[in-house]
């Protein structure tokens, strides 16, 4: 063959040499554009496809610093199960089958609470003579975000868990009849100088509950979860250190000295929903009304926590904030759903039924039985070259992707009224147990009339802005890792 290809030298061979390098040249022109697209949806940028390593879907035991936050005053928020977590070394993670085990229950208190009725049948614990102001929570030990602030002066560090889910914010406190156990020991009121009880006439403790109050005259409190957990002890008031230059100088409180439930490690709880009582609702008068915060993409990884919404991302886009049936959740109105970039024809009437709840502490997004049925339709089909794995748990839609070195996920766009459309990278559409058993992200709500919940997984990375001021919510991609 060397020899034939000599003595057919002349001008024709140097022209067919010369089309031949011209040719690798723009293959190799071609793989370079190409390994640039398939590097860009890694980065989850591509708009109907994400191209991810397998092993990338798992989360790494080392834990990632924030990629950015706003300003140097956010809050540090991280998974409570996590290797960034500061209950790590001694809590116990619960097992994918519990957490959304958890999250079921989590949904059906919702859905009582919205539809009015009785979180439990057994809403008496106060001491005898004693009438507590009671809230009704949600099913507690499903908020899968914790922050670390400072509380007193001089300041003790506490780890709490964040919900959007509630308004009032407790921690334990020193003497506790009864408490659960926490990693750090119990907040000491004795040890604050700038600690005090809120009296019962304050409006703080009328605004809980106007007919009712304890007998030595200090203003007491009792939230009731609906997975009988519960937690009661004194209304009190305190310096709030958040992070850097933000503090409250009289932050509302409950100081718990009688709880009991699944809540695992951490020292308290702090409400982030639309009620006075909760921590953005105090923080409005001196950092403006409104908050945002960035959910990391795994476990592994830091996100934030910020008040006011002055440092909204450039890019953030926003939707009206709806109005439900009740105050304490923050509503918006879904109106559609893309996969690969196609609409999966599903009219917005049919979204609007139940209405529709963004929640920090729900771990998967439910939708309408029709809404969801088209979704997994649409995936499915998309999906077709990759083996099927067992459901796993209220996950029906689930694959096997061992041996793959990359997949192919498509994209899905969560639409909102007016046009905003959030493009999902591919952690928020995925829920991943192992790479043997990774699951479409969302469920069904069960029936057309039930609420819809936007949940965490379909949030992370996203700079997730509460503009309470002007009545709207935001989402700003790439917030943080």
């Amino acid at each position: 063959m060397a020899s034939g290809m000599r003595c057919s030298a002349g001008h024709g061979g140097h022209g067919r040499r010369l089309a031949v390098v011209l040719a690798l040249l723009a293959a190799l022109a071609s793989s370079r554009r190409h390994g640039a697209s398939a590097a860009a949806e890694l980065e989850g940028s591509g708009p109907k496809w994400h191209v991810v390593s397998a092993r990338s879907l798992l989360p790494s035991t080392t834990c990632t610093a924030a990629k950015a936050a706003p300003d140097t005053s956010a809050v540090r928020v991280v998974h409570r199960h996590g290797p960034c977590s500061p209950l790590q070394a001694r809590g116990h993670a619960p097992s994918h089958e519990e957490i959304l085990e958890r999250d079921q229950d989590r949904v059906d208190s919702i859905r009582r609470r919205i539809a009015g009725a009785p979180a439990i049948s057994d809403v008496a614990r106060a001491p005898e003579g004693v009438s507590l102001p009671a809230y009704l929570g949600t099913s507690a030990g499903t908020t899968n975000y914790i922050m670390t602030v400072g509380l007193g002066t001089p300041a003790r560090n506490l780890s709490v868990e964040i919900d959007t889910g509630s308004d009032l914010s407790w921690v334990q406190c020193d003497p506790c009849a009864r408490c659960y156990g926490q990693q750090d020991p119990l907040f000491d009121p004795a040890r604050s100088s700038t600690y005090s009880a809120v009296p019962c006439g304050a409006p703080e403790c009328r605004e809980l509950d106007p007919q009712s109050c304890a007998a030595d005259r200090e203003c007491r409190y009792e939230v009731i979860y609906d997975d009988y957990s519960h937690a009661d002890g004194t209304v009190a008031r305190d310096a709030l250190t958040l992070a850097a230059s933000r503090t409250l100088p009289s932050f509302v409180f409950g100081c718990g000295h009688d709880d009991a439930g699944l809540f695992g490690k951490v020292d308290g709880l702090f409400g982030l929903g639309r009620g006075k009582m909760s921590l953005p609702s105090q923080a409005a008068t001196k950092y403006g009304a409104g908050f945002s915060y960035c959910l990391p993409s795994s476990p592994s990884a830091e996100g934030y926590l910020a008040f006011g919404v002055g440092a909204a991302p450039a890019n953030t886009q926003f939707t009206e904030m709806a109005r439900g049936p009740e105050t304490w959740s923050y509503y918006l109105n879904l109106v559609g759903v893309k996969v690969a970039g196609r609409e999966i024809g599903i009219p917005p009437a049919v979204f609007a039924t139940g209405g529709t709840i963004i929640d920090s502490g729900t771990v998967i997004t439910r939708l309408p039985p029709r809404a969801y049925a088209a979704l997994r339709s649409a995936f499915v089909r998309s999906m077709a070259s990759y083996r099927r794995a067992p459901a796993l748990s209220l996950l029906d839609t689930c694959y096997n992707f061992t041996g793959q070195t990359r997949v192919k996920i498509p994209s899905v766009d969560l639409v909102f009224a007016g046009g905003t459309t959030v493009n999902l990278n591919a952690r928020g559409v995925l829920y991943v147990s192992t790479v043997s058993q990774t699951c479409l992200g969302f469920a069904t709500t069960g029936d057309e009339t039930s609420v819809n919940i936007l949940g965490n997984t379909q949030q992370k990375t996203f700079t997730v802005v509460y503009d309470v001021a002007k009545q709207r919510i935001g989402f700003g991609a790439k917030g943080c890792n």
